[in-house]
């Protein structure tokens, strides 16, 4: 949400056009001496003034990890590096301190694996299967950066304290999804090393088998 919606959309805007309103009927009524459009602008200046102080002013800056959006289209390894970098930024700065320090650990070792995998991904020999390949991307574009805007959503005592149905709390639960998250980021790390370490064997075995001296005799 931009700042222009937020201003439009905040209880301080709908007071000073109330106010306003009230003050460009009184003018049309011939109830007072001023201008329409002078005390419609003195009207909602009062009305945005009272309304602000009362139910709180807009807010022009929202929550910093709002913008966890991205999408996959044009270069995926673009896209993936863009969306990393975003989620170490704001880990980085971690507002409010919002993430201990072991979560935020967490995250920026995924995101540092992450990056491990693609740059291994990129000079590989080998290739992730069409489901291996949307988890790659999946994970550094929706998967990390959804879970982590969910996870700061929550009030920090509250993560930290209130058990879930599932038995943990929040923070818990975030620690055990970045686990799975790293698990799956290593076998896909390892399912390419994997295939590069066959590539090296093959192109070896046939080096041997082309240099190979020939037996004498027998």
């Amino acid at each position: 949400m931009n700042k222009v919606t937020r201003v439009l959309q905040s209880s301080a805007n709908w007071c000073g056009l109330g106010l306003a309103t009230v003050a460009l009927v009184g003018s049309g009524l011939g109830l007072t001496a001023w201008g329409g459009a002078a005390l419609a602008a003195l009207g909602y200046g009062a009305g945005f003034g009272i309304g602000g102080m009362w139910l709180g002013f807009p807010k022009l800056k929202g929550n910093p990890w709002d913008e966890l959006e991205f999408e996959d289209d044009g270069d995926a390894r673009t896209s993936m590096v863009n969306a990393l970098t975003s989620v170490r930024q704001l880990v980085d700065y971690n507002p409010d301190a919002r993430l201990p320090a072991a979560l935020q650990a967490k995250v920026l070792a995924l995101v540092t694996q992450l990056g491990g995998l693609l740059d291994q991904w990129e000079r590989s020999k080998g290739h992730l299967s069409l489901e291996e390949s949307f988890h790659a991307r999946h994970i550094a574009l929706s998967y990390l950066p959804d879970a982590l805007k969910t996870y700061l959503s929550i009030p920090k005592q509250f993560a930290a304290t209130k058990m879930l149905d599932n038995g943990k709390t929040a923070q818990d639960t975030f620690s055990a999804t970045l686990d799975d998250l790293a698990a799956k980021v290593t076998q896909l790390t390892d399912d390419l090393a994997s295939q590069d370490a066959q590539a090296f064997l093959n192109h070896s075995k046939f080096l041997q088998d082309k240099f190979k001296k020939p037996q004498l005799g027998g």
